[in-house]
């Protein structure tokens, strides 16, 4: 019996000793593929690769992040069945492209709805932020914020200091009906176009101009062939940014937490990487690049608004007056309208 019991201790301390000598076997990292619209120089690009490098340092490689930019993936109907099959983790894309899935999401492109940058924080971040997003959920998509393309601007060939200069000047617009009614509405001739036509067609002076995000505008360089930007912030555009709740349900909830905290703080450089760029172009677009930037006065700016008055009636079907209306009283009790400057037509 003894001898058996030293055979046994004997195997075991041969088997200890392998086992010491070979490599711990490691998991394979999870994967997490983000597709988003914008380039790698973009705030939006910064920001995910920001994510990237966070998320394989603080999981010590247990996730690798891989990143499909300038809408490579496809587009948001790309984006929505990549997530819902799994086969995509992370898609991001603005409030209009997928306002398709969640008409709700159209809130945004309401004209003058959001004053300034502080309240559009108070709105993405607060329980209708949370509500818009939650409209995805059908679509097999939660949401984990929103990042920011920012306030459209009035890019022109000509001039654009009133109203009155808006008359019959050709401007590049999206497919977005409620995109096409704004345009409309301040006197412009909308004229819909693909992006990657946009540069060729004001070269041409086939239209005689764009509404664009600053960012957008610097990066793409519109300003050498469009002398002229007037700072009309007629609309704010969000960029909703999803995961797969395939995916998402998978996960540990330490996991999910550690997705949550650093997707956050990439948002947050998002967003003050952006505002921080605007204020910049704006200076370098007129000192070095010689561009003439209008801001249009309290009193022009009341004038826009109320040229634009009818659209969100236009589209209270799709963006409930009550949805609105709860905006518009967040703002106000935050103190966050200027004097004069809350946004007229949104009641029935």
């Amino acid at each position: 019996m003894k001898r058996i019991f030293g055979i046994i201790s004997a195997l075991c301390l041969i088997g200890l000793a392998a086992a010491s000598l070979c490599p711990t076997v490691q998991a394979a990292p999870k994967v997490i593929k983000i597709a988003f619209s914008n380039f790698p120089d973009h705030p939006q690009g910064q920001a995910f690769a920001l994510f990237k490098k966070e998320m394989e340092s603080r999981s010590k490689g247990a996730f690798k992040v891989e990143l499909i930019d300038s809408g490579k993936f496809g587009n948001p109907e790309s984006i929505v069945q990549g997530l819902q099959m799994g086969v995509l983790q992370i898609g991001a894309e603005s409030t209009s492209n997928f306002s398709q899935f969640n008409p709700h999401l159209m809130l945004f492109d309401m004209p003058y709805l959001i004053p300034s940058y502080e309240a559009a924080d108070l709105v993405l971040d607060g329980p209708v932020g949370t509500r818009l997003a939650a409209g995805l959920e059908k679509n097999g998509c939660l949401g984990l914020g929103y990042m920011e393309l920012g306030f459209r601007n009035v890019f022109s060939i000509r001039p654009v200091r009133s109203l009155e200069d808006n008359k019959g000047l050709k401007i590049r617009a999206t497919p977005s009906k409620a995109h096409i009614a704004i345009l409309r509405s301040l006197g412009m001739s909308p004229t819909p176009m693909a992006w990657g036509e946009v540069y060729t067609a004001l070269q041409q002076k086939t239209i005689d101009g764009i509404d664009v995000d600053l960012n957008l505008g610097w990066f793409w360089r519109f300003s050498e062939i469009t002398r002229h930007l007037t700072l009309s912030r007629h609309f704010y555009t969000p960029h909703l940014v999803l995961i797969s709740k395939r995916f998402w349900d998978a996960l540990s909830p330490d996991d999910q937490e550690l997705i949550k905290t650093v997707m956050k703080e990439a948002i947050v450089f998002e967003r003050a990487k952006s505002r921080a760029n605007e204020k910049d172009f704006i200076v370098r677009l007129k000192s070095e690049l010689g561009m003439e930037i209008i801001e249009l006065s309290p009193q022009e700016l009341r004038r826009w608004m109320d040229a634009a008055h009818a659209v969100p009636l236009e589209f209270s079907k799709s963006v409930p007056t009550e949805l609105v209306q709860s905006v518009i009283s967040t703002i106000k009790d935050a103190g966050l309208y200027p004097p004069d400057m809350q946004p007229a037509g949104y009641k029935q």
